[in-house]
């Protein structure tokens, strides 16, 4: 039934064939009875005649079990054609259906750009990338911990580690996405780095940097959508705290920020380039996603690149804030919703259009759980009118034991957020999904 799907450009073709043999078939009749066939064909009407009883089976019901026999050989003949060529231009005729569907269906789904890193942004893809193939990710690379600080060190690269997991996100090859997560047990110089990492680090140092890679990663990983880095040059994180400390590094925030809160977020160095096909989906977007993720170690640093924060803020597309389930320990300890997005406005200069916020209940294990590490359920305590009008209640908790985003409640609900926004004047406080 999913040939039948409306967009995939195939049931048109089907119907002209269709239409095509019955006007064959007339013609062909007309030319057997008036021209130098008939004879041919009187024997063989004669012929078929034989095979059966008129008394039992009448004659016409012949006719059209030839008729039916024919036209299935024709079809699977036209079948087996077209699997030949597939399997001769190195396509599985398995998969066939699906890259038709990725093409025609999926092409016409809405330009969505969403912003951040870590595990959050690549559950958004994995659940978004079935409505649509123009995503495009723009991905933090700030990260100088874990395989990714390793090989930014001993390679001058930028942190591999958050683009591949959206590469795994939007890989239509379930192999690829499985084999780019795979991360090395053991091994002198492997162990605890992913294949993919080490990928991108081969393709780095290959092309003299990731810039010029990108297309090639895309191709190689059937990525179904766009995955950029938020800047091609290595760049520090550098957080300001309200003691007047100055924090280097984004693996060193957490366990040295201590009780003061962070003031400001910047990185090092401030003008960094960003890749011009990044620009261009962001002004040509229909949404912009913010997150989920860390809002000072994920999100902010992919805003802090000088021209995509000015070209966010220029882009007339509703710029949406998933804002994090639970507090980021050693992060936005003490943080509520508000201030969130009183961050997000003073480093973006823009604040979000909504701020969608899930409506599940975390049941009483999974609090206790993150309590235990000094997390707690983000609050909307104290919001002020001007951040209340702006809050959309979605269900969005995956099921299990960790308070984690579900990749399909996210996609739904900004489809949802999407389509009411055009029709509505104002923005709905809570989705029907």
């Amino acid at each position: 039934m999913r040939w039948l799907t409306p967009g995939l450009g195939v049931k048109r073709w089907f119907t002209l064939f269709a239409l095509c043999s019955l006007v064959g078939a007339f013609a062909f009749l007309h030319l057997t009875w008036t021209g130098p066939l008939h004879y041919s064909a009187t024997r063989w009407i004669l012929y078929l005649n034989a095979l059966t009883d008129p008394q039992v089976v009448p004659l016409w019901v012949v006719g059209a079990v030839m008729t039916v026999l024919a036209l299935a050989g024709a079809i699977t003949s036209m079948v087996m054609l077209s699997r030949s060529i597939l399997r001769a231009t190195g396509s599985d005729p398995n998969t066939a259906l699906d890259q038709i569907h990725s093409v025609r269906t999926l092409s016409r789904g809405p330009r969505v750009v969403a912003v951040g890193g870590g595990t959050g942004l690549s559950k958004l893809l994995s659940g978004m990338k079935a409505h649509s193939g123009n995503l495009t990710a723009i991905v933090t690379v700030a990260d100088d911990g874990g395989s990714s600080g390793r090989l930014r060190e001993s390679l001058d690269m930028i942190a591999p580690g958050d683009l591949t997991d959206c590469y795994a996100a939007l890989s239509d090859s379930p192999v690829l996405s499985r084999l780019l997560l795979r991360r090395f047990g053991r091994g002198e110089g492997l162990s605890g780095h992913t294949f993919g990492n080490l990928l991108l680090a081969t393709l780095s140092e290959e092309q003299g940097g990731l810039a010029d890679a990108m297309q090639d990663v895309h191709e190689i990983l059937k990525v179904r959508g766009q995955v950029f880095p938020a800047t091609t040059q290595p760049a520090t994180l550098v957080a300001e705290l309200s003691d007047g400390r100055t924090i280097r590094g984004e693996s060193q925030l957490a366990t040295h920020k201590g009780d003061a809160q962070i003031v400001r977020v910047h990185l090092d160095p401030p003008e960094l380039p960003a890749l011009e096909e990044l620009l261009n989906a962001i002004r040509q977007a229909d949404l912009i996603v913010l997150g989920p993720g860390s809002l000072y170690t994920s999100i902010l640093p992919a805003l802090l690149v000088p021209d995509i924060a000015a070209a966010v803020r220029a882009s007339p597309a509703p710029l949406v804030y998933v804002a994090p389930i639970m507090t980021e320990p050693g992060e936005t300890d003490g943080m509520a919703l508000k201030d969130h997005d009183a961050a997000l406005h003073k480093h973006l200069g823009r604040a979000p259009d909504v701020l969608l916020l899930n409506s599940t209940p975390v049941s009483l294990e999974v609090r206790d759980r993150y309590a235990l590490e000094h997390a707690q359920i983000l609050g909307s305590r104290n919001m002020t009118a001007h951040v209340r009008r702006r809050v959309v209640y979605a269900p969005l908790l995956e099921r299990g034991p960790v308070a984690h985003h579900d990749p399909q409640a996210i996609a739904r609900a900004l489809l949802s957020l999407k389509k009411q926004w055009g029709v509505g004047t104002t923005r709905p406080s809570k989705l029907k999904i």
